[in-house]
């Protein structure tokens, strides 16, 4: 849970208000099928059981996907085109737009909140696989994914009070992390990231996948850094220009490892963890689910090309 900053923005903003916003390459990338994920409340779970391979496949080879939004994310609004608005992401730095990643989403799922609402010193970051937000009375509202942050209202031993586009709801205070909103979590170790990734053993994966629904390589590198106090770009060509340059002969658990076509000698296409003992953790790629890979005698070893390390350097820019 990297630091919160609002004091940027105006006194309104706009945040993600569905579990989940997909962030598509234009207005026409989603199809008819997409509609559990382009609709207002999401239902990803539905979305991607109703995909086949090929339809999965097809959100990176037609293009169609950039990324994703957690619920509660603030979204830079630069224009608006019928129901879709095209935003960029302050927190997922890329070099394709200075104000952070950019694509567009179904204005529907953003909401306008106002800057004295939702700066309050302490976030609440989800910090199980999934947990549910809840009414006063216990009905459930929305299933929301490892790592959304919201400002806290007030807490007890059982359930935390946060502030969302839909009003002051609840969360269940065992799947909850508290962190001051300016200093951020306090920066996890190596093994620390290699520890949160863990758990997401077997998660499928998923092209531009930002959330636990499903990660794609660099979403998961993202998340995992995410989870112990750092920001990292959102993509691996990104990552890989940016952390501390490391020696293939000296790594360490939680150091990124980067793949390049033409046997590591082209453009960068994946991102891992080092896991130790000549081991992967990584988000594979379409049909395939997050695992823990040996490298020796595979098409990784071939593709390894170099390494960075952002758990000792704290920042995207180091």
């Amino acid at each position: 849970m990297f630091k919160q900053t609002f004091a940027q923005y105006l006194d309104s903003f706009y945040v993600t208000n569905v579990q989940v916003a997909t962030v598509w390459t234009n207005p026409t990338s989603a199809r008819e099928l997409d509609q559990s994920a382009t609709s207002n409340p999401t239902d990803i779970d539905q979305w991607l059981a109703r995909q086949s391979y090929d339809d999965k496949l097809a959100l990176c080879d037609e293009n169609r996907v950039q990324s994703q939004l957690l619920y509660g994310e603030i979204a830079i609004v630069t224009e608006t085109k019928g129901e879709w608005a095209n935003v960029t992401i302050p927190s997922q730095p890329s070099k394709k737009a200075e104000d952070g990643y950019p694509g567009w989403v179904p204005l529907k799922q953003l909401s306008k909140v106002h800057q004295g609402d939702w700066n309050k010193p302490i976030m609440a970051a989800v910090s199980a696989n999934h947990t549910w937000l809840e009414t006063e009375t216990g009905e459930k509202v929305l299933k929301l994914s490892y790592m959304t942050c919201l400002p806290m209202m007030d807490s007890n031993k059982q359930r935390i009070q946060v502030v969302t586009p839909h009003g002051n709801l609840f969360l269940p205070r065992r799947d909850i992390t508290l962190f001051e909103t300016e200093k951020g979590k306090e920066s996890g170790s190596g093994s620390s990231i290699i520890t949160a990734g863990e758990r997401f053993i077997g998660l499928e994966y998923l092209w531009g996948g930002m959330s636990s629904f499903g990660y794609d390589c660099s979403g998961f590198a993202y998340a995992m850094h995410k989870a112990n106090g750092y920001t990292i770009s959102r993509d691996a060509s990104d990552q890989a220009a940016n952390g501390k340059e490391i020696p293939l002969d000296e790594l360490s658990p939680g150091d990124l490892l980067f793949f390049a076509y033409q046997e590591g000698k082209g453009n960068i296409h994946h991102v891992g963890f080092y896991y130790g003992d000549g081991q992967m953790l990584h988000s594979p790629q379409t049909g395939k689910q997050i695992e823990v890979t040996t490298l020796a005698n595979t098409k990784y070893e071939k593709e390894l090309c170099m390494a960075r390390r952002y758990w000792e350097t704290g920042g995207v820019c180091e």
